[in-house]
């Protein structure tokens, strides 16, 4: 019995280690995305209004917190699983790299561990809601 609880503690200290030192930096750099002509000339139909931003930041909480956390930091419980960091919705240089079409490609369709969302927010609205909440993370 002994011998198992010094295992079971060792087990946890090496758990805590590794995900206490694990940090983004551990991550890949994610590469710019290359996003389709047709997403490119998408023009958001949305304000961008209160309203839409609410709805937009439900359905970040439901979809996308856990890899992209709370703020949108790329700090969520998921992140430190994935390869490729989850990027920082909060950094002004990625809302300047992307327009709101090619911010709707990265959100809905996504590419690699960044998965497709298609039939998870079907309607249109909840997907240029989604964008509107991610622009409104910038700092």
């Amino acid at each position: 019995m002994k011998t198992r609880i010094i295992f079971l503690s060792s087990l946890l200290l090496v758990a805590f280690a590794f995900f206490a030192f694990h940090t983004p930096q551990d991550q890949k750099k994610p590469a710019p995305w290359k996003v389709d002509a047709k997403y490119k000339a998408m023009k958001n139909p949305s304000a961008g209004d209160a309203e839409s931003i609410k709805l937009g930041k439900t359905l970040y909480a439901k979809h996308c917190k856990s890899c992209h956390g709370n703020t949108g930091l790329g700090d969520g419980p998921k992140a430190a699983n994935l390869e490729v960091f989850p990027g920082n919705f909060s950094d002004a240089k990625f809302h300047a790299a992307y327009n709101d079409g090619e911010m709707y490609s990265i959100s809905i369709i996504g590419r690699d561990e960044m998965p497709n969302f298609e039939s998870k927010i079907p309607d249109e609205e909840g997907r240029w809601a989604v964008v509107n909440y991610v622009r409104s993370l910038k700092k």
